[in-house]
């Protein structure tokens, strides 16, 4: 117990110091990001390699039914040999108890990568890069509201209450006095995020009523999907801490903006640590130019993984602080694809379009493989939009339906991603869609019932 204790990243060993560990949470992302896993002594941790669980858990929609995505031998629910990777063991610091939560990688029993397990599918696409000399880094934006308790879902979704007894106002952007509302909430986050070790850039007011920004500093895209999975569960019980709920969803107040994940992207160069962005005098590079002209080609077959649900395109509304369109610029935050003021080791590209309510291994992993493609096929960009790029046409699918066909068309991005990673994904995402469409909603009670 204790050899396995030494080997334990330096915050969870402070966090754990003159304490005894109670227990593990064995955890591993399904498609839509949730944890699923196992909770064992810390005693028996300590003794066990691994642990199964059903390959299933990556058919299941996000209302709990299935896919019919098995494969050819049924649904005969495999079991899965499930390995910790120590070095995201990390403190679960709201628990009565000391516990340590620790991601695991999914393997069959021939020791195998899960090709539809999301950590896989990131690992698999960094390798790609990898394989070429190169290093991708990513620095995620996660955005987020705190809003009111809501325990009726018939009930539309209201701003929670502030510190200073009223709710919270929309259109208040960058604003102190208002992320101040949420001071004690915030002062949780932080604490929790110290104890995962977890670095925040910065958290901001955003335009909606409750809307927080919280950035992450830029790193491996396999440890800050790592963050930002950990991160929506410590703002959740941050939250449920204060008497109000966290959401990621995408649309989740139709009268205020929508929640992204903005992923900046850069490459650098395994060898020299350049950034394959710049040239020797600082100036942009093909490759550069070749990465966004595969965002602006790729990116509406893969907006099916970066807005996996119906509520995902509510988020698209133009004027709205949404990308609706594939346009680049420097910086300038209408387009979908904005480059940040930045000096030249530091380029970098902003893909906007992501949502907060993707899963953050698969929106990173989908973003880079677009940019990947890009940079294999050497794709040329549009000429840089100068303006409101709001005035123009939109460039993505405005419904799931019509991402989902893009998606299951795009043989390129399948093998980037993964061919099996792709047909599960289709399958089960497609059910969900199905699913969704036998709901009456209460627009059509409103307006047909008694008028058509």
């Amino acid at each position: 117990m204790s050899d396995w204790m030494d080997t334990l990243p330096d915050a969870a060993r402070t966090y754990l110091e003159g304490r005894r560990l109670d227990e593990v949470e064995c955890v591993i992302s399904d498609l839509p990001g949730i944890a699923r896993g196992k909770a064992v002594p810390a005693t028996k941790f300590a003794r066990m390699p691994y642990f199964h669980l059903p390959d299933s858990i990556f058919y299941q929609t996000i209302t709990g039914g299935w896919g019919e995505a098995a494969g050819e031998e049924g649904f005969i629910e495999r079991d899965m040999v499930l390995r910790p990777d120590m070095s995201t063991a990390t403190a679960a610091p709201w628990t009565g108890d000391w516990t340590l939560q620790v991601i695991h990688d999914a393997f069959d029993r021939e020791g195998v990568p899960i090709p539809f397990s999301p950590r896989n599918v990131l690992k698999q696409v960094v390798g790609l890069y990898e394989a070429r000399g190169w290093k991708p880094v990513v620095a995620p934006e996660m955005e987020f509201f705190l809003v009111a308790r809501n325990l009726d879902p018939a009930n539309e979704i209201e701003p929670m209450m502030g510190r200073s007894g009223r709710p919270a106002a929309a259109r208040q952007a960058y604003s102190m006095t208002a992320v101040d509302e949420f001071g004690p909430v915030i002062d949780d986050i932080y604490d929790f995020a110290e104890a995962q070790g977890f670095e925040i850039d910065g958290i901001t007011q955003e335009g909606g009523a409750g809307q927080l920004e919280i950035n992450l500093r830029h790193g491996n895209p396999v440890k800050l999907a790592d963050e930002v999975f950990y991160f929506k569960r410590l703002i959740r019980e941050a939250a449920l801490r204060h008497e109000c709920f966290a959401t990621f969803m995408a649309k989740p107040i139709a009268s205020e903006p929508g929640s992204a994940m903005h992923i900046h992207h850069s490459v650098m160069e395994l060898a020299t640590g350049q950034n394959i962005f710049s040239d020797a005098e600082g100036e942009a590079t093909p490759a550069f130019y070749h990465f966004i002209g595969g965002l602006q080609t790729h990116l509406p077959s893969a907006i099916a993984v970066m807005a996996p649900y119906v509520n995902s395109y509510r988020r698209y509304v133009r004027d709205h602080a949404a990308p609706i369109n594939l346009g680049w610029a420097r910086d300038n935050r209408t387009t979908g694809i904005r480059v940040p003021l930045s000096d030249a080791q530091s380029r970098r590209v902003e893909n906007r379009l992501a949502g907060m309510d993707c899963n953050p291994y698969l929106g990173i992993a989908a973003s880079l493989a677009c940019g990947y493609l890009g940079l294999m096929q050497q794709i040329e960009p549009s000429e840089e939009f100068q303006g409101d790029a709001y005035e123009g046409e939109a460039d993505i699918p405005p419904v799931m339906g019509q991402a989902l066909d893009l998606f299951d068309a795009a043989g390129d991005l399948h093998e980037v991603l993964g061919t099996e990673f792709a047909r599960v994904y289709g399958i089960v995402k497609r059910a969900e869609y199905e699913e969704f469409l036998q709901v009456i909603s209460p627009w059509e009670r409103e307006h047909l019932l008694l008028n058509v």
